[in-house]
């Protein structure tokens, strides 16, 4: 198969997201549809909606194996790695020199450069809700699918609730979307992964989160201990984000690997940084008492909070391309589709305004992002810096 890029561009292309992408996974999803399908055109808003949603229903970092397939069917297997790395290293480099000591968005004016990035986020999320809900929910039945999963979303928040959202929207869409037309003549791109790959993937997968633990024991290395430790981790959340941290407590904190203010400590620090949330597992192999600590253990906790949900998506995908393009499986693709509208819509009230927009001035700084964003259609990293510059003067006022 022919691949319309090249790794380079595509890790510069993740490595500037991962430099400017503040605010979440679901903030992370406004700025790859920004950048990667408004802009850069790799895929129109229908596959890309196709892969969000998949992409919920898999264990794993949901925003990350966003990137990493739009990296593999953008320049192969290189490239979903090249989208890993760039997205990952600035916050991962971060969090790690912060482990070391580093201070990170110290005084008044690195929280007032927080404060504006989260304001950003805002308009970054706001914007790709209106655009992908003008195309994915064109008629009343998808914009009432996408109402209901909101509501379901912001009434049993996180993984429950989403998972919930999109099941609700796959069986509407087999009952109310068999008869609608696409509105688009575009072919959805193919990911290209053979079988064979794909089943070894799932067999390695499985094979690790069964062996890992058993090498733990038998050897009695720290190394086989830490890798099991994340790996778990990773293989056993739904939707990223802030849904691992209980996980990360419990095999860290609770077996007495890292101290209690140590792990919150690095949430603080997590949170001040871009990228996903899932490089807190960085820091916490850098400052385990168990396995060698410091940058390689940063890089054997990265490594493997990361590779089950990677393993389980390459696992699923030519599964996945062989289904999509059946009548059936299209109709409850637009509902999913549109419930993944309503998931957006949920995050952008909650936690993503609620959390950001605390009075006027928030307020006008987020409106000045969205009309940046939309009637200016100026780059995201523009809006970026006028966020951090506008939260400092905040700050100071």
């Amino acid at each position: 198969m022919t691949r319309a890029g090249t790794v380079p561009e595509v890790f510069l292309a993740f490595l500037r997201l991962g430099v400017t992408s503040f605010g979440g996974p679901i903030a992370h999803l406004g700025y790859f549809r920004d950048d990667l399908v408004v802009r850069r055109r790799w895929m129109d808003d229908r596959a890309y909606a196709d892969l969000v949603a998949l992409c919920q229903f898999l264990p794993g970092p949901a925003s990350s194996q966003v990137g990493f397939a739009m990296g593999l069917q953008r320049a192969g297997f290189l490239g979903a790695v090249a989208a890993f790395l760039g997205f990952t290293l600035p916050s991962a480099v971060l969090l790690v020199a912060f482990a070391a000591g580093a201070t990170l968005f110290a005084g008044p004016v690195g929280g007032g450069i927080l404060n504006g990035l989260e304001i950003v986020a805002v308009a970054i999320v706001a914007q790709a809700v209106w655009g992908m809900a003008r195309s994915l929910t064109p008629d009343a039945p998808r914009a009432g699918i996408a109402v209901v999963a909101a509501a379901l979303a912001l009434f049993a928040p996180g993984a429950i609730g989403q998972l919930g959202s999109l099941v609700i929207g796959v069986v509407a869409g087999l009952l109310l979307l068999r008869d609608v037309e696409e509105g688009s003549g575009e072919s959805l791109p193919s990911f290209g992964v053979p079988r064979a790959v794909a089943i070894g993937s799932l067999v390695v997968a499985a094979g690790a989160l069964v062996g890992l633990p058993v090498l733990a024991a038998v050897t009695g290395s720290g190394v086989a201990a830490l890798a099991d430790a994340f790996f778990r981790s990773g293989a056993l959340v739904f939707g990223g984000g802030h849904v691992v941290l209980p996980l990360l407590q419990g095999a860290v904190v609770e077996t007495g690997w890292v101290s209690p203010d140590v792990f919150l400590a690095g949430y603080g620090a997590a949170q001040a940084v871009p990228g996903p949330l899932f490089t807190f597992a960085g820091y916490l192999g850098a400052v385990s008492s168990v396995g060698p600590g410091g940058v390689v253990g940063a890089a054997v906790a990265l490594v493997a909070i990361f590779l089950p949900g990677f393993l389980v998506l390459v696992g699923v995908l030519p599964f996945w391309d062989a289904l999509r393009g059946r009548p059936r499986v299209r109709a409850a693709m637009r509902g999913a589709n549109a419930a993944v509208v309503g998931i957006l819509g949920a995050a952008l009230y909650t936690p993503v305004f609620t959390t950001a927009v605390t009075g006027p001035g928030p307020f006008v700084l987020a409106l000045v992002g969205f009309v940046l964003l939309t009637a200016f259609r100026t780059p995201a990293w523009i809006v970026v810096i006028v966020g951090a510059a506008g939260g400092v003067g905040l700050a100071l006022l």
